[in-house]
């Protein structure tokens, strides 16, 4: 059975279109390794086209559509050459950006520590008097002897000190003297 050369230069033709289009299609290095096999390998569609050259009738035509099967051929497999340059290339940079660090990021905020619940309340307190009219005044937690009455000029044998005996620290001067 004879095979008209008109037919299979319009399908190598075609199958140069659509192998090329495929090919474009093509994201991945194993998609591209399938269009490899379907159209390149030994028994993709191009070796099926190279096959049925042979039943041509005549030397003339076996030599035209031969030419023309071997040029899409080598235009598939330029193609094939330039879109796997082209995919490991961009394999390679993703690869590489994956692995980098971007020192134009901002970084991460610290985390600040809180305060203790107990100066928490004392802070709420005072802000509840300041916004009552008072003032908020920071002073020793316990009061000496000599700011209760030796400043206010109340002697040591005065009746008022008596009152306020209840005072008792641990605590001697210089002279031994309980303040």
């Amino acid at each position: 059975m004879a095979i008209a050369s008109e037919t299979l230069l319009r399908q190598s033709e075609d199958l140069k279109a659509q192998a090329l289009q495929e090919l474009a299609s093509a994201d991945s290095s194993s998609r591209l390794e399938e269009w490899r096999v379907t159209y390149l390998g030994r028994r993709g569609r191009l070796s099926l086209l190279l096959r049925s050259i042979g039943d041509l009738a005549t030397p003339e035509e076996r030599r035209l559509v031969g030419a023309a099967a071997n040029a899409v051929k080598e235009a598939l497999e330029a193609a094939f050459a330039q879109r796997e340059a082209a995919l490991k290339t961009a394999e390679l940079e993703a690869q590489a950006t994956a692995g980098r660090i971007d020192i134009t990021l901002p970084g991460r905020p610290v985390v600040t520590g809180r305060l203790h619940p107990t100066t928490q309340i004392i802070r709420e307190i005072c802000a509840a008097f300041v916004s009552m009219g008072f003032q908020v005044v920071e002073g020793p937690e316990v009061e000496w002897d000599a700011y209760n009455f030796e400043k206010l000029n109340i002697p040591k044998d005065h009746p008022a000190r008596d009152m306020w005996s209840t005072l008792w620290i641990d605590y001697v001067d210089e002279k031994g003297e309980r303040p």
